[in-house]
């Protein structure tokens, strides 16, 4: 787990990507990779979802590839089997959470306020996603629920804009960001790839520009 959290800290962004045709799934990879993003978390909102994950991680399987909206143990399954390295939820689903655990599987499960962060941590987990990060508070409720839960390192992700993440990514306990501005269902539909790779690029150098500070 510590490893790949530490993999996510050094891309300080995770592309959240909805993908709706299987064929996409490698010509969006390979923007994110030539971006210098190699990451992305392929969200269970559509059928094609495990497909996507299993298409990507057979053709590169270097890149971390997570499957996000996780809610059942059998979506749980089905990720894993089909290549993904971890697991994001938008809540905390305790029957879902502690399966996966029993099952090995590396999860950040979703917390919105204190109550889901104590669930959490009665589980042992220290890594959280935050959502829906900007609807629920932003920087300002993070900084509240983190005050009295030291140990807990946030991934807050929904509603984050770009210009946003050196505020963000600036906060001690915020080890990676959640963004779906980088590959919008819109443009992977339209075929924009070489605009994705743009972005990907773009944000890439930024979280370097915010960490060499």
């Amino acid at each position: 787990m510590e490893k790949m959290i530490q993999s996510l800290e050094a891309y300080g962004v995770v592309p959240v990507i909805q993908i709706n045709r299987t064929e996409d799934a490698i010509p969006l990879a390979e923007a994110l990779i030539e971006g210098g993003l190699p990451c992305a978390e392929i969200t269970f909102r559509t059928p094609c979802a495990a497909a996507a994950i299993e298409a990507i991680a057979k053709r590169y399987p270097d890149m971390l590839l997570g499957a996000g909206t996780v809610l059942t143990a059998e979506q749980a399954d089905r990720a894993i089997n089909a290549g993904a390295s971890f697991l994001v939820s938008p809540g905390f689903n305790e029957t879902t959470v502690r399966y996966s655990i029993e099952k090995g599987y590396k999860m950040v499960p979703g917390v919105c306020t204190p109550s889901d962060i104590e669930k959490a941590l009665s589980l042992g987990l220290s890594y959280l996603k935050f959502f829906p990060a900007e609807a629920a508070g932003g920087i300002p409720m993070l900084r509240a629920m983190s005050a009295p839960y030291g140990a807990i390192r946030f991934m807050p992700t929904g509603g984050i804009k770009e210009n946003q993440l050196s505020e963000y990514l600036g906060l001690p306990f915020v080890f990676a960001c959640g963004g779906s501005f980088i590959a919008p269902a819109s443009d992977i539909e339209a075929g924009h790839f070489d605009k994705i790779s743009q972005t990907a690029r773009r944000v890439a150098d930024a979280v370097k520009e915010i960490k060499a500070k």
